[in-house]
């Protein structure tokens, strides 16, 4: 009988084990189909510093800039207020931090957003007791697929200037909106319609297109695609067993207040905040 269901057991696992493999597979595949319009795939392409560099130089039209790091999907902390993922946050040799994300919503006040992804760089690379003359440049490369502004260009960058002279005004945070619906002839546009593809075979974007080609085509790329969808496979099992303990968690809330026990009480047993109590029997 034990042996039976240890057999049982074994070929639960092996399945468990095969399905788990098949949707690494198969997200490996999704990702590599993607363009670069995609954050997901623009954080895996720009984690080669080469490309990312590449990016860096056309946007901001240098060829100075040297770039010493680049993290993809970094997550920077705030332990009193929302988390920033950013979709790539690189540092030049000059010390600038240079964020680069990719926007594909509408819905978004995006001035605001890119203000709060400059303040949480800044909260990160400030230490404590520092100067707020040591805060470095921060750049940050907003890329849309549409035009947000509306205006026909495809490079807006942020401008501050004080008074009726306009006199340049410099804190050190720069904001430039690329998209890639508006083709000028320029040199970015030109980068952004392949962004729109991402054509392994077209070589036209010089390091960008080789690490696009080897992440489409190349075994070891398909292999760092395995790697990120095993990343992100593991990471909606985590989500779905936080949100399997916290329906547990409601469900006992509403338990305990049918039988008339305490807000207070339910959120301390329950270990959530009490206003999320409250909601949950708003909702009632």
């Amino acid at each position: 009988m034990y042996a039976i269901a240890n057999k049982k057991d074994v070929i639960k696992t092996n399945t468990k084990q095969q399905n788990r493999l098949e949707a690494i597979r198969q997200g490996a595949e999704k990702i590599r189909s993607l363009n670069l319009l995609s954050d997901t795939f623009i954080s895996v392409v720009l984690e080669d510093i080469d490309a990312c560099q590449y990016v860096i130089r056309k946007i901001l039209g240098t060829d100075d800039i040297r770039i010493i790091s680049v993290k993809g999907q970094y997550r920077l902390l705030n332990l009193t207020a929302k988390d920033a993922i950013l979709d790539a946050f690189a540092q030049d040799s000059t010390g600038r931090q240079i964020n680069i994300e990719i926007e594909r919503r509408n819905t978004v006040d995006h001035a605001r957003r890119t203000r709060y992804y400059g303040s949480m760089i800044d909260k990160s690379v400030l230490d404590k007791g520092a100067e707020h003359e040591d805060l470095p440049d921060v750049y940050i490369i907003y890329i849309s697929e549409t035009d947000l502004w509306h205006a026909g260009e495809t490079v807006y960058t942020a401008n501050k200037s004080l008074g009726k002279s306009a006199i340049p005004y410099n804190d050190g945070n720069h904001v430039i909106f690329v998209n890639a619906a508006v083709d000028d002839g320029s040199e970015v546009a030109k980068m952004m319609q392949y962004f729109k593809k991402a054509d392994p075979d077209d070589m036209s974007q010089g390091d960008l297109s080789k690490r696009v080609r080897y992440l489409k085509t190349e075994k070891g790329g398909y292999e760092k695609m395995c790697e990120v969808a095993e990343r992100i496979y593991e990471q909606g099992i985590e989500q779905g067993i936080e949100q399997g303990e916290m329906t547990k968690a409601k469900e006992m809330a509403l338990n305990m207040y049918s039988n008339g026990i305490d807000d207070e009480i339910i959120a301390r047993c329950a270990n959530v905040s009490p206003d999320l109590v409250k909601e949950w029997i708003n909702m009632q």
